[in-house]
């Protein structure tokens, strides 16, 4: 992919994954894969699972850089004794893929990720089979040192059902000394097939402090209170964060809870204002936040309604039964909006429809109905 075409592994507001040269959490996932290293058990496939924006792609090719540049163990190293274990994902001791690794032009590596459609000008919505096909030609050439062949596949989830299949068939009978490293939001997309023939390297929301310490790396110029503002919504995800910031998602966040806490009754100027506000035809980024905003927002309604809780929005979830109401409207109202987006239905009217329809829960809850 051309280097000014967008790329579709890399998060709204920052750099491409495979710049960053340090990684914050996932500790534990690291030392697994250091283990199987360590121990002689390197599996040829990973699959590197969590919610997205949480340094799984930035962990893939932090593994990739060790397994490039990092040497495996000789075979009569019997010989001399065993090895001293490697303590560290550093890069090893051979440098010189680390820039070709930046460049895209490490011959040792392959990423498979959608690519862009030269006819409508738009990054292809999954990764198809040619794409995938496309590593006949990387395993047909030799490598002159022997070395490992990495190939990263960013996200898994995106393969249509021939681009899996297609996958599935390398998985299953992989070349020597090719490590697969597949990012995944959600494994369940994924053929069990594909799944079984992987080891999972699950990866976990960032804590508090570690999210602090991303975003003051990411964001140093943005006041420290806005980053926490923006940490909050995120909920352990650096990616979500970033998004938050580049389109004002804090005020956004805001807007929408002061929208739910006007419910049941809904203030209808603000919630037509805000349909309004998202119905450009160039603001399907910020649609698409509002969206996921309003998730997150309706599954905190039924956490509280379900598990108890006394913030300003817990009264609209008064039992456990509105909290299940409220998490079934979580899982049914934005999807049913997206549906209609999908298919160029007016904006306004959807999201319109989907806040009267959130007020009408709210008052049925409220009414014991």
């Amino acid at each position: 992919m051309a280097p000014d075409l967008p790329e579709p592994d890399r998060a709204e507001g920052a750099a491409h994954p495979r710049f960053a040269m340090s990684l914050v959490g996932h500790e534990r996932a690291q030392s697994q894969f250091l283990e199987a290293v360590n121990t002689g058990r390197l599996h040829h496939a990973w699959l590197i699972t969590g919610p997205p924006g949480i340094g799984k792609a930035t962990l893939a090719w932090r593994l990739a850089r060790f397994l490039l540049t990092t040497p495996e163990p000789s075979s009569d190293a019997s010989l001399f004794g065993a090895p001293e274990p490697l303590t560290s994902l550093d890069p090893g001791p051979d440098t010189a893929p680390l820039s070709r690794v930046e460049a895209l032009s490490e011959p040792g590596l392959f990423l498979l990720r959608r690519g862009w459609d030269a006819k409508t000008k738009k990054l292809r919505t999954v990764i198809t089979v040619d794409e995938v096909r496309a590593l006949n030609g990387f395993f047909a050439l030799s490598r002159p040192d022997g070395g490992r062949r990495v190939v990263i596949v960013d996200a898994a989830d995106e393969m249509n059902a021939n681009a899996a299949n297609a996958l599935l068939k390398r998985l299953e009978e992989p070349p020597a000394q090719t490590v697969f490293l597949l990012v995944s939001h959600m494994p369940s997309r994924l053929l069990p097939t594909i799944r079984s023939r992987c080891r999972t390297l699950p990866c976990t929301r960032l804590p508090e402090a570690q999210m602090a310490e991303v975003l003051a790396r990411l964001l140093p110029d943005t006041p420290a209170d806005e980053r926490a503002a923006l940490a909050q919504l995120a909920d352990g995800s650096p990616g979500t964060a970033l998004r938050l910031q580049v389109h004002d998602g804090v005020s956004l966040g805001r807007e929408i809870d002061a929208l739910l806490a006007s419910m049941p009754g809904v203030d209808r100027m603000r919630a037509v204002a805000l349909a309004a506000g998202l119905s450009a035809r160039d603001a399907q980024d910020k649609r698409s936040l509002c969206l996921d905003l309003m998730d997150q927002a309706m599954a905190r309604i039924a956490r509280a309604g379900v598990l108890g809780g006394d913030g300003p929005l817990a009264r609209l979830a008064p039992d456990p039964d509105a909290g299940r109401r409220w998490a079934q409207a979580q899982q049914d109202e934005s999807a049913r909006v997206r549906r209609g987006l999908a298919v160029n239905l007016d904006a306004h009217s959807l999201i319109l429809d989907m806040v009267l329809r959130i007020d009408k829960l709210a008052a049925d809850c409220a009414a014991g109905r």
